[in-house]
């Protein structure tokens, strides 16, 4: 090897075993939210590197360390606190200041309060022009609801959600055991934040991101939409038809009382189904169309309970793995961190009964376990 390629190699070495920064290293994120959307969209920030300073109002901060300090602990994990009263003059410069080193800010407030107190996006704007400043609310600074207060399901059933949720022959129910609205904005925000700091770096300008929970869900609503527009699906009665009532597709009792789901929805799963289940008199030529099917789905449902009632869910799942049928266990939330799926991916923060789970998509400089806690109020004047 001559001298030059030696000297090549080894600087090649030496840059592939120097450490990576995580992608939001060196982001500065002032973050005025509270509840759930926005610490948890700003969590996901800080998961990815960035640095998050919590702006919370005295003399107890964040209404959540005291509604429910364990929704806040998982959900402001790694951030700073600042302890500040945006209406005391000398305390809202000190929060101005911080603003001017920051590359994002966040807030939730309803539309109009960041305005009284001189920190709204086109004054902070005006002063910060590369800043990305993000409003959370439930339906936007504009619209003849935007005043409106709220909750999750409030925004879901705004969207069209709420009307096509439960149970077929049921009225409308939050039956998903998840925040959906909450959560969605959250990802809309995260997702629209990046792209506007990416863009950044080619114009040389932030902006104001309008992030509405009902418009998010909205959003959400399309492949629904798709679907009855198809299926000529122009009344919420067939729309709920369309949307709740579907073959071989739902959680099933097992005999040691624990559930499996199936989802054994294209024809060529049903088929590996019915090879691994009586399904009589429904496992002939004539359900082999999805049309077909889904014109018996209460039928072939109950007898896929029937099937199923008389194994343990163990048994059940190992006979349709066996069989490349769509499946598996229900698993209850105590017992999502023992499995072994999970557990070799290393998807938990900590090994305690009910641990929270770290940031879904592995990236490069982003280590397990380097977040920390939710911050104790004022540690960032500690």
């Amino acid at each position: 090897m001559t001298t030059a390629s030696a000297a090549i190699t080894a600087t090649a070495a030496s840059k592939s075993a120097a450490p990576v920064a995580p992608p939001l290293a060196g982001i500065t994120v002032v973050d005025f939210s509270e509840l759930l959307p926005g610490p948890f969209f700003t969590q996901s920030l800080a998961e990815m590197g960035a640095r998050v300073i919590k702006i919370e109002r005295p003399p107890g901060g964040d209404n959540v360390r005291r509604m429910g300090p364990g929704v806040f602990d998982a959900v402001n994990r790694g951030k700073q606190s600042l302890l500040a009263d945006l209406k005391d003059e000398a305390q809202r410069a000190e929060v101005r200041a911080l603003i001017a080193t920051a590359d994002v800010v966040v807030e939730s407030y309803r539309p109009g309060v960041m305005a009284r107190l001189g920190l709204d996006a086109a004054s902070l704007r005006a002063a910060f022009p590369r800043l990305v400043y993000v409003s959370l609310s439930g339906y936007g600074q504009d619209g003849p609801w935007a005043d409106l207060p709220g909750h999750d399901i409030n925004y879901l059933a705004a969207a069209g959600v709420l009307a096509v949720s439960g149970v077929q022959g049921g009225g409308p129910a939050q039956s998903f055991g998840l925040p959906v609205a909450d959560l969605c904005g959250a990802m809309y925000a995260l997702s629209s934040t990046l792209a506007a700091l990416y863009q950044r770096e080619h114009t040389g300008q932030g902006q104001h991101l309008d992030v509405a929970l009902a418009d998010c869900a909205l959003h959400w609503m399309n492949p629904r939409v798709g679907a009855w527009r198809e299926a000529g699906a122009h009344t919420l009665e067939a729309q709920r038809e369309a949307t709740l009532v579907k073959p071989a597709y739902g959680a099933f009792a097992c005999r040691d009382g624990r559930h499996v789901s199936i989802a054994a929805l294209e024809d060529h799963f049903w088929v590996r189904l019915c090879e691994a289940l009586d399904l009589a008199p429904y496992g002939g030529e004539d359900f082999r169309a999805m049309k077909a099917r889904k014109a018996a789905a209460g039928p072939i449902n109950a007898r896929i309970a029937e099937a199923l009632a008389h194994s343990d869910a163990d048994e059940v799942f190992a006979l349709l793995q066996r069989h490349d049928v769509p499946a598996a266990p229900v698993v209850e939330p105590s017992k999502v961190a023992a499995l072994p799926q999970f557990a070799r991916r290393g998807k938990f923060e900590d090994g305690a009964v009910l641990p929270v789970a770290r940031y879904p998509v592995p990236l490069a400089g982003v280590r397990a376990g380097a977040l920390g806690g939710a911050p104790a109020l004022d540690s960032a004047r500690n």
